[in-house]
């Protein structure tokens, strides 16, 4: 918000979850009053009923992306979510599904399926992992939707430029860690949301919840506890270990990314809004 006020940006979330409508407290979603003061993007777009795929992000998020840049505006991208970020900013192709195709393919042997796999594509062994079934089944799922192999879509420009992380826009990208403070603020932000009624958010949306949704941090960990199957203790505690698992795996994703300069940390927000602005005002994001 710091950042978005100073540098006349407006805010577009590439968190996996805020696109849920009535997934308020558990995904930490800015306030009605936060979205009055900077313009809002990719948040409450579709109903939690829905299976709101990366692909589908992709589309709207970079439809926002070219609204913003019609205006003349600019976009402070905000979130968690390595993929959503690198659908908008990267030029990841996301190939079609078709539920029938796969259900058939899921209902083959691992092995046939592996033997189908490499008659199409004798060089997927290199690219896919056969001994995951899931892999397997998708690489063929993609070759039935669109002639396409693992090694045809490994050698194109598109993702040789993934590879090599270019994106298709100009970008500036920061990263802030807590590091050993990561398990306590884990904690201290957990409780405020319960307190805030994250149990009640929950039960409110238990029967709402689509395959995407329902794999909500938190809420996944919690659906037990309305339904009378956990304590809320044990739930409690379920989700915050879902939630550090989650940010391990975030910081792993970006730390991978050569392109993110990594802020100093201060438990003073306003400190290290300043350090983000002094760092996009040298890359010319001011002006």
């Amino acid at each position: 918000m710091i950042l978005a006020e100073r540098l006349g940006m407006e805010i577009v979330s590439v968190d996996a979850m805020q696109v849920y409508r009535g997934m308020d407290v558990g995904t930490a979603k800015p306030t009605p009053a936060d979205r009055a003061r900077v313009p809002h993007h990719m948040i409450d777009v579709a109903e939690p009923e829905e299976a709101y795929s990366v692909a589908r992000f992709q589309r709207e998020g970079r439809a926002s992306l070219s609204d913003i840049a019609g205006r003349r505006g600019r976009a402070l991208v905000v979130g968690g979510s390595g993929l959503h970020l690198r659908a908008l900013v990267d030029p990841l192709e996301f190939p079609p599904t078709d539920e029938e195709v796969r259900a058939r393919l899921e209902a083959l042997p691992p092995s046939e399926a592996r033997h189908r796999l490499l008659l199409v594509d004798p060089e997927a062994g290199e690219l896919v992992d056969l001994d995951n079934p899931r892999r397997v089944v998708r690489a063929l799922e993609i070759h039935e939707l669109t002639g396409s192999t693992p090694a045809a879509r490994f050698a194109t420009v598109g993702a040789e430029a993934v590879r090599e992380r270019r994106p298709l826009l100009p970008v500036t990208i920061l990263g802030i860690d807590p590091g050993h403070r990561l398990g306590r603020r884990v904690e201290s932000r957990f409780q405020a949301m319960l307190q805030a009624g994250l149990v009640e958010e929950v039960r409110a949306l238990t029967s709402r919840l689509g395959p995407t949704a329902a794999q909500a941090v938190g809420y996944r960990q919690l659906v037990g506890v309305v339904q009378g199957e956990v304590t809320l203790d044990d739930g409690v505690a379920r989700a915050l270990s879902a939630t550090r698992a989650l940010a391990k795996r975030q910081r792993t994703f970006f730390r991978r990314d050569h392109r993110v300069e990594w802020l100093e940390w201060d438990d003073d927000p306003s400190v290290v809004a300043a350090s983000a602005v002094r760092r996009l005002e040298e890359a010319g994001w001011s002006s």
